[in-house]
């Protein structure tokens, strides 16, 4: 094997999923530019990405946490359980005091921040790579006290209790999805997006609609 060839093969592939071109776009040019790495390709969609990880078979998949249809968290557990040698790092918008932890524990190997992906996304790749987790310094610190029994949980005693779905669907709520656009974005049926209404309402205990629509809001807004 000549030395070209060789280098080619030992660079490690990178897939990308994100509902924004211009992310997709942007992660592929800053990977493509390292020696050692290579996009292999993107996706907007989860089910646009399992199709494709099923065939190119990336050492790395970089996950939005939020998709259409099956969120990233969802897509990550699938991922996991089905191409276990694809390791997978969530990408967000949202801070990672708020959702790395349901990030781990879907088996993702570590969670970047959109704002720093263009300083770190290189970085984070290399780390779980090596075996490693991927946190920000900060959250490292945060986590290393809460494992080691000095901390609580950083899943809130409310919010922790709903499913990644439920989580999904309030998020929506508060950045003032209807009922009905709620269901089209996650390609399932208005009864099914009721029900995710009243399983959250019962247990944030909340006593009404309008009760949950307030507490969404101020969710959304704690955030940002």
């Amino acid at each position: 094997m000549n030395t070209a060839l060789k280098n080619k093969v030992e660079k490690t592939k990178v897939f990308i999923v994100d509902d924004h071109p211009i992310v997709r776009q942007g992660l592929a040019q800053l990977i493509n530019q390292e020696s050692d790495m290579i996009s292999v390709g993107e996706a907007g969609t989860s089910d646009e990405a399992l199709k494709s990880i099923a065939k190119i078979k990336p050492d790395v998949a970089i996950v939005d946490i939020s998709l259409q249809g099956t969120s990233g968290i969802e897509l990550t557990k699938n991922l996991v359980a089905n191409y276990p040698k694809t390791l997978v790092l969530i990408l967000s918008m949202y801070d990672e005091s708020l959702h790395v932890e349901r990030v781990l524990k879907a088996g993702a190997k570590g969670y970047l921040m959109k704002q720093s992906a263009t300083d770190y996304v290189t970085t984070a790749i290399r780390k779980v790579v090596s075996g490693d987790i991927y946190v920000s310094d900060r959250m490292k610190e945060t986590l290393m006290h809460q494992f080691s029994g000095g901390g609580k949980s950083l899943i809130g005693a409310t919010t922790g209790k709903l499913s990644d779905r439920e989580l999904e669907v309030l998020r929506l709520i508060g950045q003032g999805y209807a009922t009905n656009r709620i269901a089209e974005s996650l390609f399932v049926s208005v009864k099914t997006i009721e029900s995710h209404y009243a399983n959250i309402k019962n247990k944030l205990d909340l006593k009404n609609s309008h009760e949950l629509i307030q507490y969404a809001v101020k969710w959304c807004l704690a955030e940002k």
